[in-house]
């Protein structure tokens, strides 16, 4: 699989799954706009790879849960890349866990509108562009929490199931214009979103996936390499489970 010539827009782009989704987009070929929110560090750390990559990667922050914001990066970054942008991956997305009784107001709204208002808005002006081209590959990252709601998750659960209703609908909405629209659901993944995991609780996560181990966050870059890729034409409103069969 080959992306010469093509241009993505990863969001969370400089962080875990989102990262390794860069890197590996970068790798085979493709220029990368990197989406963060606040950490510079973060940022400049993904730069630091540019040499292996010819400099296919740079990086911008943008806060996907502001409407106005997000429009005016995809008028930046249509403007500003020739051939305009074939390749969405969203993979932003936050957590604030709270059990539904005890949670509040903010804590239920700050996660919706980054993990699903985000998705919107990005997929919206993405969207835009690529139906005049005819050609587009949108991938929204979601998780198992999508389909069985975890305890202490009411808001991010709700958030990850309207990504897939979301997908599912835009993949209809475009499937006549050569626009595909899937969904990736990562289960236990060894990021620095586990990294604070007490021995006993990983243990007791490692038990239950089927495989007997937590995922790799390049596992979760190639599987939306997959996606992402021509060859991938005739798949549009899937959930790719990456979950080692959980």
């Amino acid at each position: 699989m080959s992306f010469e010539g093509q241009t993505a827009v990863v969001t969370g782009g400089t962080r875990g799954l989102g990262r390794a989704v860069s890197l590996d987009l970068a790798a085979h070929g493709c220029r990368v706009l990197a989406i963060y929110k606040s950490d510079e560090s973060a940022a400049r750390a993904l730069l630091t790879e540019n040499s292996r990559f010819d400099g296919r990667i740079s990086t911008e922050k943008v806060d996907v849960a502001d409407y106005d914001e997000v429009r005016a990066f995809w008028e930046r970054a249509e403007s500003g890349v020739q051939g305009g942008v074939q390749i969405l991956v969203h993979a932003s997305g936050i957590r604030r866990d709270r059990v539904v009784a005890m949670m509040t107001r903010e804590e239920w709204r700050e996660v919706l509108s980054t993990n699903l208002d985000g998705s919107f808005h990005m997929a919206k002006y993405a969207t835009l562009h690529m139906l005049s081209r005819r050609y587009g590959r949108i991938v929204l990252v979601t998780s198992p929490a999508r389909e069985h709601g975890f305890e202490g998750q009411g808001n991010y659960s709700a958030s990850k199931a309207g990504q897939v209703g979301l997908a599912r609908s835009l993949a209809r909405e475009t499937a006549s214009r050569g626009i595909t629209v899937n969904c990736v659901s990562p289960g236990f993944i060894d990021t620095e979103l586990l990294a604070d995991l007490d021995p006993e609780t990983r243990k007791k996560h490692v038990a239950s996936v089927p495989l007997k181990r937590f995922g790799r966050a390049e596992e979760v870059a190639f599987a939306v390499r997959m996606l992402v890729s021509r060859e991938a034409s005739y798949v549009t409103g899937s959930v790719l489970d990456v979950s080692g069969g959980l």
